[in-house]
């Protein structure tokens, strides 16, 4: 038994790294779609997102949720404001990419944490610790030293980082999972998407049939480049704790990162490193917090297990909860969703107390 557990956990960390090794190098894929606009890349991932996952659900023979959804008014509401956020999010990830701001399109992704924090605070009325307070806080001071440094906000990275939270928190409310939320998701993106195609088309600006075929498969391939690391991070999430999905979600900002100082070139003057000095201080305090919660509250429980072994009721309370509780309401897993500029589960927010 134990040996087919850590077998598990084996495949389910492959598919952590996978999933968001995949989110960090989608930098490198964006650009080959050009002379596409970003526009008409974001109606194509759209709809061929749709067209995959479809063809997916076809496969595994899937489809009850879909009939429980049309059923529930309020949650098909929120599955539209979620496609709704969830676009602008992919929209400006594609524009910034394409129009050379991937260093600041991964500081929205390293940030996103914080603003999930910080929404739960606001809108959800959550309490925090003294270390998570001091991470909020100099996640703020980081955004005062970008906007002097940059001359105005960093308004890419709080964009991608406020939608992204922003599509967490209503995933969480809506409960379905990653691939029926993405079918959900672009089948409400799928008509206007494809009107804006179509359009495109009759004003002679599509490069989907004026480009060649190798262009037009690289389109088709967006659905592909959604819905992949989504189904390895569903592998991975019912493999591996809460707590190890939070720190594997940094390696996608990282990858971005790197990819944008060593391969694309941007520039990174002394105040931006001095931002993401900050952001990346406020995150190593976050998740100093949430693994010292998490290990504080295991130990806790175990102490109650053998005291109920030992015929005493254990204390009610927050220790008798399962240990990754700590780590979701640490903040360690801070985005509802799994990944920049994707669609996720919907299960791990730490603003509704968890992309």
């Amino acid at each position: 038994m134990a040996g087919s557990s850590r077998s598990e956990q084996r495949i389910g960390l492959l598919n952590g790294f996978a999933a968001y090794g995949m989110w960090g190098l989608v930098p490198l894929f964006w650009p080959l779609l050009k002379p596409a606009g970003a526009g008409e890349i974001l109606a194509h991932r759209m709809a061929w997102s749709l067209v995959f996952v479809a063809a997916a659900l076809l496969v595994v023979r899937r489809w009850a949720w879909a009939g429980e959804l049309l059923r529930q008014p309020r949650r098909l509401a929120l599955v539209t404001v979620a496609a709704a956020v969830i676009t602008v999010n992919w929209g400006v990830y594609i524009w910034a990419v394409n129009s050379g701001h991937v260093v600041e399109a991964s500081l929205g992704y390293f940030i996103n944490p914080l603003v999930t924090i910080a929404m739960g605070v606001l809108l959800l009325k959550e309490r925090l610790r003294p270390a998570q307070w001091a991470a909020v806080g100099t996640g703020f001071a980081a955004v005062l030293v970008l906007t002097i440094g940059y001359g105005q906000p960093p308004w890419i990275s709080l964009c991608l980082a406020f939608t992204f939270a922003t599509y967490g928190l209503v995933k969480k409310k809506v409960n379905l999972g990653g691939v029926e939320s993405l079918a959900a998701e672009t089948a409400i993106q799928f008509l206007p998407a494809l009107g804006y195609l179509l359009w495109l088309g009759a004003q002679g600006d599509s490069t989907f049939t004026t480009e060649g075929a190798g262009h037009a498969a690289l389109l088709a391939a967006t659905g592909v480049v959604t819905a992949i690391p989504l189904v390895c991070f569903g592998a991975a999430a019912i493999r591996v704790p809460l707590s190890t999905l939070g720190l594997l979600q940094y390696l996608a900002p990282v990858f971005q990162f790197v990819l944008g100082v060593l391969y694309f070139g941007e520039a990174m003057p002394p105040e931006r490193w001095a931002g993401f000095g900050l952001v990346w201080l406020a995150l190593a305090l976050l998740t100093w917090d949430a693994l010292r919660t998490a290990h504080r509250t295991a130990r806790t429980l175990r102490a109650q297990l053998d005291r109920a072994g030992d015929g005493v009721t254990p204390v009610k309370g927050s220790a008798a909860r399962e240990p990754g509780s700590a780590a979701r309401e640490s903040g360690i897993v801070a985005s509802g969703v799994p990944a920049p500029g994707s669609a996720g589960s919907g299960q791990l927010d730490t603003a509704t107390g968890k992309p």
